[in-house]
């Protein structure tokens, strides 16, 4: 490979532009550093430019972990744009297996001058095995598995005193981030997002906090405090058990048209301020697999009945239950007159109920038998629904309200759990145009 000559010398000049807190960063001569920042405030970014420029003086292996694919293929663009900054010649490979088993994990390789490699790896207890080099964790707090993935990687910086960046944004306590926060063996940086804005971070934080318009949000992911999971009814450790990368929010209109497909819809209504939240889940097997999340915002009714009727029409979907409390009701009493009491349910959100709809999500979750998208609305709404006790002494199940919603996603994926769960009996079938008629013959 043809390369110009990389001078250590330089490596902390100002090549890159930076802010004092990533300059501190990327300076930094701690072998272990513990990083606490806040969201958008450059934490990939300084931390992958620091490993290309430490990899390049001590000429050594580079690793970098992050939450998912989609992540460490961001990383390694970021890593390409240094090493062009800094004039230095980076060659990528990507699809090379790097694990026993090569469609599980795939990781991303850029090799440097010197015979340096930077090779990003989405996190995973297999693909932490096996290499020696300096290592970055990339929003170490969201990796599933983390002590796995600790036990599994932390061995490859025995040899040639290696180094070590963790660097996340908080989600909640209780999980390895967290604890390593008091290990007196790591350097602790904590830069919140008003920091960063007072060292030239050009965002309006006080529009970002007016927007948010959520105060737990704002104090976790931009102001870097850690909150207390005791009353989250979904903590983060167990929406990250149902996540898969492989999934999004976007509805697979493909699989919906598939004939052998079985599909269940969960509809949370709302109209000004609350979201109108769509779920739909797709059974394989004993698993619910999410098939789409769809979200309006302040949709006239007709419009939300029109995009609904889209869906209902379509042969795969075989039940949906709706939130029928409040507006919902006239919206839910018409799709049911349409297509039937036995395709669609209309259900009161009464404390009992909202009690037994949580209850059954929690507990398909914590069974495996769910598999929803890495996604950060999601999550949030996930993550927002709160269990307290009532004055009578009953638990009660909610969510604060916010401009992103009232957990509108949670309800709409527990309603389209129950549309599951009281699914028909093989056997029974149906064909959707207009009004609803069985399309077989026998008993019915």
């Amino acid at each position: 490979m043809d390369a110009v000559q990389f001078d250590p010398s330089k490596a902390r000049e100002s090549l890159v532009p930076l802010l004092p807190y990533q300059r501190a960063a990327i300076e930094n001569p701690a072998r272990f550093t513990w990083n606490c920042w806040s969201r958008q405030s450059g934490k990939s970014f300084t931390f992958s430019l620091r490993r290309v420029i430490r990899g390049l003086i001590r000429r050594r292996d580079q690793i970098i972990l992050s939450a998912g694919e989609r992540q460490s293929r961001e990383v390694m663009e970021k890593v390409h744009r240094h090493c062009h900054a800094i004039n230095v010649a980076c060659s990528l490979q990507s699809g090379r297996s790097v694990a026993p088993e090569p469609s599980v994990v795939r990781g991303l390789e850029a090799r440097l001058p010197g015979g340096v490699r930077i090779i990003a790896l989405p996190a995973n207890p297999l693909t932490a095995r096996g290499f020696t080099g300096d290592v970055f964790l990339d929003e170490f707090a969201m990796h599933r598995d983390d002590d796995a993935i600790w036990a599994a990687l932390f061995p490859s910086l025995l040899r040639g005193n290696g180094e070590l960046d963790v660097a996340s944004t908080p989600r909640g306590q209780g999980n390895l981030f967290h604890r390593l926060m008091s290990n007196p063996r790591f350097d602790r940086s904590v830069v919140t997002l008003l920091q960063a804005v007072d060292q030239g971070l050009d965002v309006d934080a006080a529009a970002m906090r007016a927007a948010v318009d959520d105060e737990a949000i704002w104090r976790q992911e931009f102001c870097c405090e850690f909150l207390d999971e005791r009353t989250s009814f979904m903590p983060y450790a167990l929406i990250q058990s149902c996540q898969s990368e492989e999934l999004s929010t976007w509805i697979n209109w493909a699989a919906l048209q598939s004939d052998d497909a079985e599909v269940f819809v969960g509809v949370d209504v709302g109209r000004v301020r609350d979201l109108t939240a769509v779920w739909l889940w797709r059974r394989i097997g004993r698993v619910l697999e999410t098939a789409g999340v769809w979200v309006m915002r302040a949709a006239p009714f007709t419009e939300q009945e029109s995009a609904l009727c889209a869906l209902l029409s379509q042969r795969s979907v075989h039940r949906c239950c709706i939130d029928a409390t409040g507006l919902g009701r006239h919206l839910s009493e018409r799709l049911a007159e349409r297509y039937g009491g036995h395709r669609v349910e209309g259900v009161m959100f009464t404390p009992a109920a909202k009690n037994l709809l949580a209850g059954g999500l929690r507990v398909a979750a914590e069974r495996g038998l769910l598999r929803i998208p890495a996604d950060a609305e999601v999550t949030s709404d996930w993550h927002s629904i709160e269990r307290s006790m009532a004055a009578a002494g009953s638990v009660r199940i909610s969510a604060e309200r916010s401009s992103g919603g009232h957990g509108d996603r949670f309800w709409a994926a527990a309603l389209g759990l129950r549309a599951a769960e009281g699914s028909m009996p093989p056997g029974a079938g149906f064909l959707s145009g207009g009004s609803t008629r069985f399309g077989r013959s026998g008993v019915w």
